[in-house]
């Protein structure tokens, strides 16, 4: 049988194998991609869900940012690398985006056209208007070239390029509306704001923005909110943009954290609410209180259940949390916020001893199978923490050198499992336990059992 070979021309080598995360810190082979084709990657990774436990959505974020070598039949163009960047920004998680992109340099329309939107979300698209200017091949859009052309200070070509172009038909009659105000706002005013466009780019958010028309980002895909998170913007909406991005772990607890305390809650009711209890037991943990923390600690984690930021709250408070003497309630609390941690193993262990979820407590030790359960969820979790075998075809494709796509898929079921599914619950864990991935396993089963999820 003659060897698949994979052709590359030598002017433009793949942006296949960039990535942000060394193999010695993912643990991944480099070998991750190599022996699947390209297509099938691109196909996988496109299909995965947004809405899913925060476990899933980190471990994700691991493969795409992998330094790999290229799959088989790779383009020159790079379409595995492209769907790696868009899943980011499907994820919200721009920083690494542009960390990617900039890294492999933007210096195709493809790619300048996905740094063009990060920075256009982000207030930093000055950078990007000078490499424009430079170089105006690149510009993916006559409009980004026209908006990039006034940005730059040049208004007179700006004006003749939308003219030119305009008599062309290279610009639709929306874009054109919303450019002439842009480069021209004193002629409109008084007049009546334009509709909301069907579909909103980035640049589009930015230029209704600027003729001070700006759109909600709340409805808006998820990279969108980042907007929100200028200091531009006012607080309510700061936080409830941070809160949605956290969701999917796509700001920091810190950032989640700066924008909860960064003001004094002057209502009532939703988010001030979650602003003033996060606030009152922030304070009680500076001050190591533990009254204090007891007394506060049930309406913060109140709040951070009805924004879905657990894992957030967890990671910045449950160090401190375990290092002080709570007894009832606030014990128990605490133990949770401690599964939902990077130590959840620790935690347990020094659990073992109370009347906390004896099933949690195995799980994070990874014994789950020597406590008794009745539930059909945690009866498939203990199913692959007691020598459930991965299905066939996923073992085949690790077995192949085809790692990638095997986690792929894997995530993929668990997320079927997630919904209800419990033998694809069962086949994703076991997969992800057979190839050693311990923690993703052991945090996704975590978080299962723990987090209130409707999927």
């Amino acid at each position: 049988m003659s060897p698949r070979v994979t052709v590359t021309p030598l002017d433009r080598p793949s942006k296949d194998p960039i990535g942000l995360l060394p193999n010695d810190v993912t643990g991944l082979p480099r070998t991750l991609w190599s022996s699947s084709d390209e297509e099938t990657l691109v196909a996988l990774l496109r299909a995965e869900r947004l809405e899913t436990l925060p476990a899933i959505q980190d471990f994700l974020k691991v493969l795409i940012l992998a330094e790999a070598d290229p799959p088989l039949n790779a383009s020159p163009s790079g379409t595995l690398f492209l769907a790696r960047v868009d899943k980011l920004l499907d994820l919200g998680a721009i920083e690494p985006a542009k960390a990617l992109i900039e890294q492999a340099k933007p210096d195709t329309p493809a790619l300048f056209r996905r740094w063009f939107d990060v920075a256009l979300l982000t207030g930093t698209e000055n950078e990007a208007c000078e490499v424009m200017g430079q170089k105006p091949s690149i510009a993916p859009t006559y409009p980004a070239r026209i908006f990039c052309l006034a940005r730059n200070g040049d208004w007179a070509t700006a004006a003749l390029t939308l003219n030119t172009h305009r008599v062309l038909g290279d610009i639709s009659e929306a874009e054109e509306m919303l450019l002439t105000r842009f480069l021209d706002p004193e002629l409109f005013e008084g007049e009546a704001p334009l509709d909301p466009p069907e579909r909103i780019s980035p640049l589009m958010f930015r230029m209704h923005e600027a003729i001070g028309e700006g759109l909600i980002t709340a409805n808006l895909p998820l990279a969108f909110s980042h907007a929100d998170l200028r200091s531009t913007v006012g607080w309510k909406a700061q936080i409830e943009a941070a809160e949605r991005l956290a969701r999917h772990g796509a700001v920091s607890e810190n950032v989640l954290q700066d924008f909860y305390t960064a003001h004094t809650p002057a209502a009532s009711g939703g988010v001030w609410d979650r602003a003033r209890a996060v606030q009152s037991f922030d304070r009680a943990i500076t001050d190591q209180d533990p009254d204090a923390v007891a007394n506060t600690l049930p309406a913060a984690w109140a709040a951070m259940k009805q924004a879905r930021t657990e894992i957030q709250f967890a990671k910045s408070y449950s160090p401190a949390l375990q290092e002080l003497a709570l007894t009832g309630e606030a014990r128990s609390i605490a133990v949770t916020v401690g599964l939902l941690s990077p130590d959840y193993e620790t935690v347990a262990i020094s659990a073992a001893d109370t009347s906390y979820d004896p099933f949690l407590i195995a799980l994070a030790r990874g014994r789950p199978q020597e406590v008794s359960v009745t539930s059909s969820t945690a009866l498939a979790i203990q199913a692959a923490f007691n020598g459930a075998q991965p299905p066939e075809v996923l073992q085949n494709l690790a077995d192949e050198g085809k790692l990638g796509e095997a986690l792929l898929r894997a995530t993929a079921i668990f997320n079927e499992g997630y919904a209800g599914d419990f033998r694809s619950l069962t086949d994703a864990l076991a997969l992800m336990r057979a190839v050693g991935l311990e923690d993703v396993a052991r945090r996704a089963a975590l978080q299962l059992m723990i987090l209130e999820r409707v999927t």
